[in-house]
């Protein structure tokens, strides 16, 4: 990526903007392909869910992610550049892509501000091929025309362009000025069209298949030696007889779940996937590599000491513990795999979310230069707290143990910039959602010791708390 030293918030004139944008068509041209251009500014505190949901259109991709506890959020609406990939290589074929991309970047302004500069938005789905009927492909990526990001009390905005050899520059600068105006002139009215419902709405609420049942085969699967833990998810098919608006069901699921990752992801097709996830997947900030290893469940108490009664019988649970530790033993191996020296604590801790205790353990890892995020995002997924261990044979059971297709449920979801730094959570406690209806997913993990009716109860838990947050009481 190269960087420029003009600053947009001082040379804001049209004038000024040609002559940029003159200097980026002369590059265009001398290495005939188009170039990405990416202006960002630093602007007056903002909310990007609130932002996206005031400029919201159907018709346009969008993605969003926030973690309200840590106070960071990013959104990004519509197409400036995108690939859709499938396969195994899925991964490094985006690598590739992104890296072309970067290569051929000019960015200017407010670049090295907290997510300025141009991000990539990654959806990929559970398996790495999918059916040409699914909504969503097996990985899509895009770099948004616009995305709006605040970390703490910075809030960065940025526009991104193409400029090709024979663009219309006096058209692509109209375009770049709308863009940034309209940041100062968001209207936070409500938005026309379909709303999540203000009054409690009627639910029809369909599964298929015998979840109990199919927990009580995997066990006997496991019994036999074929896989020592896989995990199985359940899919509820809700209708209403009202319109679900996928960004204000979204705000419902941040304030329940503060704790957890927020997001949205559309297609522009009308459909969009939301969810809260309590599981990130990877972050690599400043050359160090994070992860969660989240595996173990129970239920949250009614009152402080029963809270923390249920909290230690979760970390004196022999199958829970197993079931943790398989997991984190996998993702060790992976990161040793790609030649990092994973960093954790002995034992896990004690996550507590609004509905559910999950065992908890961090992981670090340095990361060099040879290794970047993709890698990583690569060798890590599907993680066994959404797949199973050993990962082939449990991950070739699971589509006909469950009976449904996956899609971006249990998907790596996230976003990466030129930096080499990005960050991707897991697609968990997720809703796909389209017009009046949506599927809700929640799953468990089955090991050794496990029980149909425990596993029941605790995806039934899950996926109330999801309906709750979808659908908040009038």
């Amino acid at each position: 990526m190269k960087v420029l030293p003009l600053n947009p918030a001082e040379n804001a004139s049209p004038e000024a903007l040609l002559g940029f944008l003159r200097q980026c068509q002369s590059e265009a041209r001398e290495a005939d392909t188009e170039v990405l251009v990416s202006i960002s500014i630093t602007v007056e505190a903002m909310d990007p869910l609130a932002v996206l949901e005031a400029i919201y259109e159907p018709g346009h991709p969008h993605f969003y992610a926030e973690h309200p506890s840590e106070k960071t959020a990013i959104a990004g609406a519509e197409v400036a550049m995108q690939v859709s990939l499938s396969g195994t290589d899925r991964f490094e074929a985006l690598q590739r892509w992104t890296t072309g991309v970067f290569a051929r970047t000019i960015a200017v302004g407010s670049v090295d501000a907290p997510f300025g500069g141009p991000h990539v938005f990654v959806a990929a789905t559970f398996l790495p091929e999918v059916s040409a009927e699914e909504p969503f492909a097996a990985l899509t990526a895009f770099v948004p025309c616009w995305q709006v990001a605040r970390a703490g009390e910075s809030t960065t905005a940025v526009a991104n362009i193409c400029v090709g050899p024979d663009s219309d520059l006096e058209q692509v600068s109209a375009r770049i000025l709308r863009a940034h105006t309209r940041f100062g002139e968001i209207s936070y009215a409500a938005p026309d069209g379909p709303s999540t419902p203000s009054a409690s709405p009627q639910i029809r609420r369909r599964e298929a298949g015998d979840f109990r049942g199919r927990v009580a085969e995997a066990i006997g699967r496991i019994a036999a030696g074929e896989f020592a833990k896989i995990v199985l998810a359940r899919a509820i098919d809700l209708e209403t007889d009202q319109t679900f608006h996928p960004l204000t069901a979204l705000n419902g699921l941040r304030q329940r779940f503060p704790d957890c990752f927020s997001f949205s992801i559309a297609n522009g097709r009308g459909d969009s996937f939301i969810g809260a996830s309590p599981e990130r997947l990877v972050r690599v900030s400043r050359g160090v590599l994070e992860s969660d290893v989240l595996a173990g469940s129970i239920q949250r108490g009614s009152g402080a000491a029963e809270d923390a009664r249920l909290g230690a019988q979760l970390l004196a649970s022999d199958k829970d513990l197993h079931e943790h530790q398989v997991v984190l033993d996998s993702v060790k191996r992976r990161l040793v795999a790609l030649g990092l020296e994973p960093q954790h604590a002995a034992h896990p801790g004690v996550r507590k979310l609004a509905n559910v205790q999950h065992l908890h353990t961090p992981v670090r890892a340095a990361l060099g230069s040879e290794v970047q995020l993709l890698d990583t995002v690569s060798m890590l997924h599907p993680t066994p707290a959404v797949g199973g261990s050993p990962q082939a044979p449990a991950i070739a059971a699971i589509p006909a143990l469950e009976g449904f297709s996956r899609g971006l449920y249990a998907g790596a979801l996230g976003w990466l910039n030129a930096r080499g730094g990005g960050e991707f959570m897991v697609g968990i406690r997720s809703a796909l959602v389209r017009g009046n209806r949506a599927r809700i997913y929640a799953g468990a993990g089955i090991v050794k010791g496990s029980e149909p009716e425990k596993e029941w109860q605790e995806t039934e838990l899950k996926l109330n708390a999801l309906l709750e947050g979808l659908l908040p009481p009038s």
